[in-house]
């Protein structure tokens, strides 16, 4: 055997191949010259190449102050939260050539607000070499610019609405829209509005667009029954192309029947909502008009299109309310619901001490009077009424002899201030006045009818169930103190057993909280 001759060397068992090893030419450190790009080590990559290269550090983002909105270029507004996903979105949509390298990671850096900048810290990852992927990540500085948008635009500038609902109910009072004026604001119905201005008997609510009117229009239907009629007149029209713009007005009437009111009905309609007495009262006003007989409990609704084809005025409103005093009270034992029917003595309290008149009648108000206590009524005895369905009740044989002298409407707490402080407080519409600036004796009626309107919410859990009650937590110690020592001297047990809102019932109002720092 020839021991110079070469032999074949089997590797040994366990060992790795390893490519070639390289030094770095820009630091010297070793790396793989198999998967290095141009002989450069990560480090050096990172250091030389910026993949981040092109994509801006700076822009500028627009925002609306009237409506909280920002500029989604070219032309549309978006709503989005500080620090929002949203808000997020539309800052990277603002950066070009973003869509060049993938993004990995978005986040804000907090700024002061008052800075009006906005940072965000945007990660990205790019391929700069055969299996070779890289990361980085940059600011970029947002300015936040006020610009106006074009709804708000056309908000303070004059005839630039597309339509317009005119809300009218033709009473002499206005409680009808202070119960609509909660509503609207509970629901947030007249958010799409550019301009609300009070007229005689009603309210105009202007739109920018058709379907926003119809969309408020809606939701009047589903509160409270109206009629509508809708109009429209040309602004201009295109001879060529055959467009035209138009503006829409829409007429919108609420029942004139109010809560509390007292109706005559006409005798074929009494009979045709399930044989009611035709004399009833109006205990509320929903979807339709709800009409309760005081003398048998007997209920019965009257929807709007049954009204609109045949309809009726109420015989006496409010206003015409009398005050009596209960000389006595016994229950019948009938009940209905939180009504309960009782026959009762009353007595004018104008004429106390002047002669003896006790009048006796029928009343739902069973559960919450007592002997003693006050309450208002309609008194149809000696009163003159100049309609021809009460002359028809009348002369009717079957309820000529069924009409009472007194119907009672509600108990009454005499001893409560007018201008008491409430624990509660709702919230009201900002309107624009115009030419209408209220007289100094239109404004002392105004302020009654509010009143009492604040008291039929605090009487009535279901009145006050369907409206946003907010709690009064900023009542001023000045406010507090202003109390005179002969107002409270006035408080007595009726003052105190009065009706009450629970904190509980309550909201609590946002807008009022401020922060305030620790001295």
């Amino acid at each position: 055997m020839d021991l110079d001759a070469p032999m074949a060397m089997a590797p040994l068992m366990g060992s790795a191949r390893t490519g070639a090893t390289i030094l770095c030419c820009n630091c010297g450190a070793p790396i793989d010259g198999t998967s290095s790009a141009g002989a450069l080590c990560y480090d050096c990559i990172k250091s030389t190449v910026d993949i981040s290269q092109g994509i801006q550090r700076e822009a500028t983002l627009h925002f609306c102050k009237d409506c909280d909105r920002w500029l989604l270029p070219p032309a549309s507004w978006v709503t989005a939260a500080p620090e929002s996903r949203e808000l997020l979105s539309l800052c990277l949509k603002k950066l070009r050539n973003l869509g060049k390298v993938r993004i990995t990671d978005a986040r804000f850096i907090w700024t002061e607000p008052h800075s009006r900048r906005v940072k965000v810290q945007v990660t990205v990852q790019d391929q700069v070499a055969d299996g070779v992927l890289m990361q980085q990540s940059f600011e970029v500085t947002y300015v936040v610019a006020s610009q106006q948008c074009k709804d708000c635009a056309k908000s303070y500038t004059a005839n630039v609405w597309r339509a317009a609902v005119q809300v009218r109910q033709k009473v002499t009072h206005k409680r009808t829209f202070l119960f609509l004026e909660q509503l609207i604001l509970k629901h947030q119905a007249h958010r799409d509005t550019i301009n609300i201005k009070e007229e005689k008997d009603g309210i105009d609510f202007y739109f920018s667009q058709k379907n926003q009117a119809e969309g408020f229009i809606s939701f009047l239907k589903s509160v409270v029954p109206v009629l509508t009629k809708e109009s429209r007149h040309l602004i201009s029209a295109d001879t060529h192309t055959g467009n035209k713009s138009y503006k829409y007005n829409y007429s919108v009437e609420i029942v004139p029947v109010c809560r509390d009111d007292l109706v005559a009905l006409p005798l074929k309609l009494a009979k045709s909502i399930g044989n009611i007495s035709p004399l009833v009262l109006c205990h509320r006003i929903g979807t339709s008009v709800n009409l309760l007989d005081p003398n048998t409990l007997q209920t019965a609704e009257v929807s709007a299109d049954i009204y609109w084809r045949a309809p009726f005025h109420p015989l006496a409103g409010t206003p015409d309310l009398v005050e009596f005093i209960v000389m006595d009270i016994e229950s019948t034992g009938v009940r209905k619901g939180k009504w309960l029917l009782s026959e009762v003595q009353v007595a004018r309290a104008s004429d106390l001490g002047v002669n003896d008149n006790v009048y006796f009648t029928r009343t739902h108000l069973g559960q919450h009077l007592h002997a003693g206590d006050s309450v208002l009524g309609y008194m149809l005895e000696g009163t003159n009424f100049n309609s021809d369905a009460l002359e028809a009740i009348e002369s009717s044989k079957a309820y000529g002899s069924m009409i009472p002298d007194v119907v009672l409407v509600k108990k009454h707490y005499p001893n409560r201030r007018r201008n008491r402080k409430r624990n509660w407080k709702l919230k009201r519409m900002a309107k624009d006045e115009g030419e209408l600036l209220p007289k100094a004796s239109d404004q002392a009626k105004m302020d009654a009818e509010y009143e009492m309107f604040l008291r039929d919410v605090e009487e009535d859990e279901e009145l006050r169930a369907a409206l946003a009650l907010y709690k009064n937590s900023l009542k001023t110690k000045r406010e507090a103190d202003a109390m005179s020592i002969a107002d409270t001297d006035m408080i007595t047990e009726a003052e105190e057993d009065g009706p009450k809102i629970s904190m509980d019932e309550l909201l609590d109002d946002f807008e009022e909280m401020e922060i305030q720092d620790k001295e």
